[in-house]
């Protein structure tokens, strides 16, 4: 694979090379723009950061999030509406419309555009948060976040086929944070000069450490199931999930059960009939009493408000939510970077 690695590699970076010498148009906006994303293909942890993101600014800000809206069979500019299904708008966006209902979401493959509609939408919105836009260079954001997961970071990884990233290590500079993911809830002071030394940021860069944090079971939507989620253990455990690294949920999942059984599906899967029998027959054949199905959040929007959920609507299906905490000072210098710069500048009304 290396060859054809090598092959993208030069693309990817000619690419880069005409953005860099302006040869390729890309757009700075007047209103406060902030891009989480990642050099790998997935899996990082996007949607939670973007979750914080939203907790973070809500109260004082008007907020809109806008992506590629990945997996929806829609084109162009679509506003979420509450009543949106993932064929509309894809799983992501679905999932933040569904947790935050007042802010503005919206999808577009031309972020450009997107941002120029919401903002000519709504002249009261206060700041875009950008899911997934790191390559996406026609937008200059005015705050760029990267994401790389601890487990696999991008100074170990090699370009697509070969590894996973989707350009070389050496584009992280474009970013102004870089947060390390799903890292232990207890990190050493060892391991995070170790990171540090590896990653190597620049001056203008600061690197973050942060972890998941798993919140309780939860039926998904349209499940009339009678027992309600506890933390309770079972003995058997069923998940199945279509996202890129599903190995910290199945870690957490063990302390739960004494068996757990893995199916597995590709990033953004879209589910079919087909997948949700051999699920069902699956967890069937369990020789248990004390079971359960559980899933990601984002897989579960793939099945909200589709015919697929009929199947499940007497059984256990649950997920459940995770959210990002940071390790430390880590939130406080967070935090205060983000405020400061949306302050900064926000556009007057």
């Amino acid at each position: 694979m290396l060859p054809f690695a090598s092959i993208y590699g030069i693309i990817i970076w000619i690419r880069n090379k005409l953005f860099d010498w302006n040869i390729l148009p890309s757009e700075n906006f007047k209103i406060p723009t902030i891009s989480v994303g990642n050099l790998s293909t997935g899996g990082t942890g996007k949607t939670p950061v973007i979750e914080y993101l939203i907790r973070l600014l809500f109260a004082n800000y008007k907020i809109s999030t806008l992506s590629r809206g990945y997996g929806r069979k829609s084109k162009g500019f679509i506003k979420a509406a509450i009543d949106s299904n993932y064929y509309q708008i894809g799983d992501e966006p679905l999932q933040i419309k569904q947790k935050f209902p007042k802010i503005t979401v919206a999808v577009d493959e031309k972020r450009s555009h997107g941002i120029k509609l919401l903002s000519n939408l709504d002249k009261d919105l206060d700041v875009v948060l950008l899911d997934d836009a790191f390559q996406h260079r026609y937008v200059t954001p005015g705050l760029s976040i990267l994401l790389t997961d601890f487990h696999n970071l991008y100074t170990n990884d090699y370009i697509v086929p070969t590894g996973t990233l989707r350009e070389f290590r050496k584009s992280a500079k474009r970013a102004d944070i870089i947060i390390v993911t799903k890292t232990y809830s207890v990190l050493s002071p060892l391991t995070r000069r170790r990171i540090t030394k590896l990653i190597k940021p620049k001056p203008h860069q600061t690197l973050l450490f942060s972890y998941i944090k798993y919140n309780t079971l939860q039926f998904v939507p349209g499940i009339n199931y009678d027992n309600k989620p506890t933390k309770r253990k079972f003995n058997t455990i069923l998940m199945f999930t279509g996202i890129a690294n599903n190995y910290p949920l199945q870690e957490h999942l063990k302390n739960f059960c004494s068996e757990l059984i893995v199916m597995d599906f590709y990033d953004h899967h879209k589910y079919t009939q087909k997948d949700t029998e051999k699920i069902i027959k699956t967890y069937s054949e369990i020789f248990s009493r004390n079971k359960a199905i559980i899933t990601t959040e984002k897989d579960s929007m793939r099945l909200y408000k589709t015919e697929l959920i009929k199947n499940f609507v007497d059984l256990p299906l649950y997920f459940i939510p995770i959210e990002i905490k940071f390790h430390d000072n880590d939130k406080s210098k967070f935090d205060k970077i983000v405020l400061n710069y949306v302050k900064k500048n926000k556009r007057i009304h």
